[in-house]
């Protein structure tokens, strides 16, 4: 048999799910049958995921105004923070976010810390609220 049809023959009897699931086995599964759980991924696949991760990020950032107009460490920290978060969930920074466009890094800084995400990722967090309060020296 052929790979292409080897390849439709496997697929037939595999679902396909884009998000992680527990197959008929009690194994946490992704994919075409993809045992995830036992197997996990190769450094490839995770270096493909995080890149295509990286291109998300960008593409969601860029329909910001706020976003696009910020200085360089100011993008640098959310981007940092939209990988981490998501756009959903980064939109919901609304004091930061007012902070930003009003040019207030000093404040912006301090609503990125006064969250319960800045408690669950820690240094992460400092590390993205001290680069937002460094673009004050850029104005």
């Amino acid at each position: 048999m052929r790979q292409d049809e080897l390849k439709r023959w496997i697929k037939s009897y595999e679902d396909f799910s884009n998000k992680p699931y527990i197959c008929t086995a009690g194994k946490l599964t992704i994919g075409f049958g993809r045992n995830i759980q036992d197997n996990g991924i190769s450094d490839i696949e995770a270096e493909f995921m995080f890149n295509n991760d990286m291109k998300r990020t960008e593409q969601d950032l860029m329909t910001c105004r706020w976003y696009i107009n910020a200085p360089s460490p100011v993008k640098d920290a959310l981007f940092n923070m939209c990988f981490n978060l998501g756009l959903t969930r980064l939109l919901g920074f609304k004091k930061m976010i007012k902070a930003i466009i009003e040019k207030d890094y000093t404040n912006a800084a301090i609503e990125a810390l006064d969250s319960k995400w800045a408690t669950q990722v820690g240094e992460r967090a400092k590390d993205i609220a001290i680069m937002i309060r460094e673009a004050n020296a850029e104005d």
